[in-house]
């Protein structure tokens, strides 16, 4: 694995717990982590539970004892590494958005296909896929229970930047992420939608919005957390040799810190069609003050309606349509039972699972599928179709909010 804060430690727990769950065709051995700091990926390695650690990625991918990479690292190095593990005849799971840009997703796709015909495997870790409650809401559209799906209505909404003296972390530097919001939590809509409903996004009109367009500068970070980097006098000069501060008060002797712009979006809102004929709207936002990790989405058909709250994760809410007028209305499915999703091997009915639950979902499809020569899923051309969405919704907020059509996937060349 190459990465170690955040998703590392999210992707180590599942490694660490996915076959003494499952019963599997083949055994994960937490081999190797990879990781910039000699130090931290060291501490990373005993804390996660892998056997041995390195700096060198490029040594990893080279190991002939590798036979799966995991890519936990920024967007910006998503693609280098994918390209070279795959180029090594190693299978990879890749945290989403895919890249940072179309080219590179497209690459990463390409490379992807080529790599499949020699029975390399890829996948992409949109990880909201594995929820049960979410996987059985997509059961619930496909068996037509919400007949012609209509209206689709998305939210992502956290609030961990609304302090503008939150430091300036990579999240927040498009060279970086690629994007902000949009790409960090609105492409996990964006594919959840597309999933439960099974039609893609067709065309948006958009807009975006950088609230705090200059932070301080961050001392270190790990994960959504951060500290303000060294204080500098008023005036902009002299060295860097104190502690600021997040509480938005600044250093006590009157000194602030160095700052940066921030590149990306703060909040990226859209509306869209897919081409089925449904009509969608998006939000997603880290400025929600209040909101901590709130996704939502519902679905409206002729028949019915579904409801996912990730706050209430083992739950669904269900409009029946069909049923006699004095009996209609939104009942709670608890998403428990051994028949849902994924459930069989975790606890008796109404004991309930979480968050961590939908990586080691995600590491036992992974591990299946590569050990039996399937196609894992969602594939990278399924995280490039989520990169020219993200694309497109970026384009039409440049362009004044103007109707925008996504790109096809596979590019056409004029005769």
């Amino acid at each position: 694995m190459v990465g170690y804060a955040f998703m590392g430690a999210a992707h180590s727990q599942a490694w660490r717990t996915v076959n003494r769950v499952y019963d599997l065709p083949a055994r994960a051995r937490m081999a190797l982590i990879c990781g910039r700091d000699a130090g931290r990926v060291a501490d990373a390695a005993d804390r996660l539970g892998w056997e041995a650690h390195t700096t060198d990625w490029r040594g990893l991918v080279a190991r002939d004892d590798i036979d799966v990479v995991d890519i936990c690292t920024p967007g910006d190095s998503h693609a280098e590494i994918a390209l070279a593990a795959l180029a090594a005849g190693k299978h990879v799971l890749c945290e989403k958005p895919l890249a940072n840009t179309v080219a590179e997703a497209r690459a990463m796709a390409a490379a992807a296909a080529t790599a499949q015909a020699a029975g390399v495997r890829s996948m992409c870790g949109f990880n909201y896929r594995r929820v049960p409650a979410v996987t059985l809401m997509r059961q619930l559209v496909a068996d037509g229970r919400l007949g012609v799906i209509r209206h689709v209505r998305a939210t992502y909404l956290q609030d961990w930047i609304v302090d503008p003296q939150f430091p300036l972390v990579w999240r927040l530097q498009r060279e970086r992420a690629g994007s902000g919001a949009l790409g960090d939590i609105g492409a996990h809509i964006i594919d959840l939608t597309q999933f439960v409903t099974g039609q893609q996004i067709s065309g948006v009109s958009a807009l975006t919005e950088t609230f705090v367009r200059e932070r301080p500068l961050p001392a270190g970070s790990s994960g959504l957390a951060a500290t303000v980097d060294g204080a500098v006098p008023m005036d902009g000069h002299g060295s860097v040799d104190g502690h600021g501060s997040v509480d938005g008060h600044g250093p006590a002797d009157g000194r602030r810190p160095a700052t940066g712009l921030v590149t990306v979006d703060d909040a990226a809102v859209f509306v869209a069609r897919l081409d089925g004929g449904a009509v969608a709207t998006y939000e997603a936002s880290r400025f929600a003050t209040g909101r901590k990790n709130a996704l939502r989405v519902e679905i409206n058909g002729s028949l019915g309606s579904v409801v996912f709250d990730l706050e209430r994760l083992n739950e669904l809410e269900f409009y029946d349509a069909t049923r006699p007028a004095a009996e209609q209305g939104f009942s709670r499915i608890l998403v428990t039972e051994a028949e849902h999703p994924y459930m069989s091997a975790w606890w008796p009915p109404g004991h309930i699972i979480g968050y961590e639950h939908s990586f080691t979902h995600q590491m036992r499809d992974f591990i299946e599928a590569v050990a039996t020569g399937a196609d894992p899923t969602p594939s990278f051309a399924d995280a490039l179709q989520v990169q020219l969405v993200l694309d497109a919704v970026t384009r039409s907020a440049d362009r004044g909010s103007s109707w925008t059509e996504v790109e096809p996937a596979l590019a056409t060349v004029a005769a």
